[in-house]
């Protein structure tokens, strides 16, 4: 059974979510214990009515632990996930580092929950673009399958962490007073600008955040030949990454059909009344664990293609509740036995 639950990088701003999520939605747990690097051990959280002392993150800190929720940088989770594995833990990872490792699922449950069953230890969530576009195309994908998507991402400065808070809000007022500021995350202004590279550059002219959504799209739906083209783009808006996302089908979907498959899809809520000015927004997401879908339209220069606006909270279904959600299915398979 998996009684015995750690998270880490429990201090940082998803660990936190992490944190709050497992207590709102009373997961399941015989005891729970919270692990950080070495400069944030010994700090002391509450949790559900009890006082913990974070755990420095090393291998005895796995001993007797059967589900770990991670949130760490790469190279961290690299290190310490097999620590974790080689005690008997299954790990559930929201680091890039082993996404695409062909032993290790990659799971949305509202996409592929079946794919839990496949792990040898290890699930990995996502990245929060990827995340939010697969939950909107699963529905269309089941009925009419998807040949083609072409993505224009505007991602917010949380996804960038403290340091991209950080220079948005005294960026912008920086900027406001005319005076320079040194920016952290972003190589050049965040404030009143937008800035079309996020990652590092990759094949084609592409960057290592559109071939995520490339890779792990081709991977979470099990489908390669999908057709991906991705532009990923930072934006002044502090939470909630936002979508335009086109997408052909093997057979048409009406706009009709697409918004009917879009209401009942499981993790995906309608916003689409162009007329009353209706649409899914950032300020309107944020703190929400759904994907809003909203615009819906025919694509013009498609027989077989259709357009709609996406957006959803990078740090809670993008990261934190993804994770959490995959847990809560792990739990449940265990009780179905």
């Amino acid at each position: 059974m998996l009684e015995n639950v750690a998270v880490v990088g429990a201090t940082g701003a998803v660990g936190r979510l992490v944190r709050e999520l497992l207590e709102q939605r009373a997961f399941p747990f015989r005891t729970i214990k919270f692990i950080a690097s070495r400069r944030s051990a010994g700090q002391r959280i509450t949790f559900a009515g009890r006082e913990y002392i974070v755990e420095e993150l090393r291998p005895e800190a796995f001993e007797e632990v059967d589900l770990v929720i991670s949130s760490t940088p790469d190279d961290v989770a690299g290190q310490f996930v097999p620590w974790a594995v080689e005690r008997g833990a299954v790990v559930v990872d929201e680091s890039g580092y082993w996404r695409m490792k062909p032993h290790v699922p990659l799971v949305v449950p509202e996409v592929n929950p079946q794919a839990i069953h496949e792990h040898q230890g290890i699930i990995a969530s996502p990245n929060c673009s990827t995340t939010q576009m697969v939950v909107a195309l699963k529905p269309l994908h089941d009925a009419a399958r998807v040949r083609r998507v072409i993505v224009t991402t505007y991602q917010a400065t949380s996804g960038a962490g403290v340091a991209g808070q950080r220079d948005l809000w005294e960026g912008t007022r920086a900027a406001l007073e005319g005076r320079p500021y040194q920016y952290e995350a972003f190589a050049h202004p965040i404030a009143f600008n937008l800035i079309p590279q996020i990652g590092s550059p990759r094949e084609a002219g592409y960057t290592s955040e559109e071939m995520k959504m490339v890779y792990e799209t081709h991977k979470i739906l099990g489908d390669n030949s999908i057709r991906i083209a991705a532009t990923c783009v930072r934006v002044p808006v502090a939470n909630c990454h936002s979508e335009s996302i086109v997408v052909e089908t093997e057979r048409p979907l009406s706009v009709e059909e697409a918004r009917r498959l879009f209401s009942e899809a499981p993790g995906v809520v309608l916003v689409d009344d162009l007329a009353e000015k209706r649409y899914p927004m950032p300020v309107d997401c944020s703190g929400r664990d759904e994907v809003f879908v909203g615009r819906v339209r025919r694509d013009l220069s498609s027989e077989n293609g259709l357009a709609f606006w996406c957006v959803s909270d990078n740090l809670r279904k993008g990261a934190a509740t993804n994770a959490v959600q995959i847990a809560e299915l792990l739990v449940a398979s265990q009780a179905a036995v």
